[in-house]
């Protein structure tokens, strides 16, 4: 059987895909749970990028790094204007 090598292979991952908002609960929850205060670590990373600023506890750090920071402050600000 021949193969068309023409074609494009698409990879699907099977890794669930998490929304901001999930992923930041998840963060903000295993700061907390590190003694940490929350709001001032995101607040870190966001800012500077640098992700030594989030726990790797409970892999909150991984799960951070797959979001953009420019769809976190997204999140945050349409959380903070939907809750006036």
């Amino acid at each position: 059987m021949e193969k068309n090598l023409d074609l494009t292979m698409k990879f699907e991952s099977f890794e669930e895909k998490m929304s901001p908002a999930e992923m930041l609960s998840k963060v903000y929850d295993a700061l907390k749970e590190k003694g940490y205060n929350p709001i001032n670590q995101l607040i870190g990373y966001i800012l500077s990028g640098d992700p030594t600023y989030i726990t790797s506890y409970k892999d909150a750090r991984t799960m951070i790094r797959k979001v953009e920071r420019d769809e976190i402050l997204e999140e945050l600000l349409k959380k903070y204007l939907e809750g006036k």
